[in-house]
């Protein structure tokens, strides 16, 4: 799909971190009972959002073994990745020196999370 076109909203998210934490297609029942504790659904709440899902491209539905069965249509590291993007681009002006200025600047980064960046940044170097 190259470029992600829709985002997902908070709700449609959480389904899709179960969908996708599956190794299998799943059931709409075994959705709800993995969202247990995060969302008091009824099936038919869970049913809409799914439709939902489907009509923006996420899920499929496999209706021929007699109980619906979805799979995600977009891998989670490619969603993740579109999403991030545009998470960039509109709030720190496609610039991850920004964003990282707006987060020790306002104090939300330690330096913990400093020193960890700054491993990985370094890891990534080594590789090339």
């Amino acid at each position: 799909m190259g470029k992600i076109r829709k985002n997902l909203g908070e709700a449609e998210l959480e389904i899709m971190q179960v969908i996708w934490d599956s190794a299998q297609p799943v059931t709409s029942n075994y959705i709800l009972k993995e969202l247990r504790g995060r969302r008091k659904w009824q099936l038919s709440t869970l049913m809409t959002s799914l439709a939902r899902l489907a009509d923006k491209g996420f899920v499929s539905c496999d209706r021929s073994t007699g109980s619906n069965l979805y799979t995600s249509v977009i891998a989670e590291d490619e969603y993740k990745a579109g999403a991030s993007r545009h998470f960039l681009e509109k709030l720190y002006n496609n610039s991850i020196q920004n964003m990282i200025a707006a987060l020790y600047n306002s104090q939300e980064m330690k330096s913990s999370d400093i020193e960890e960046l700054r491993n990985f940044l370094d890891q990534l170097e080594e590789e090339e």
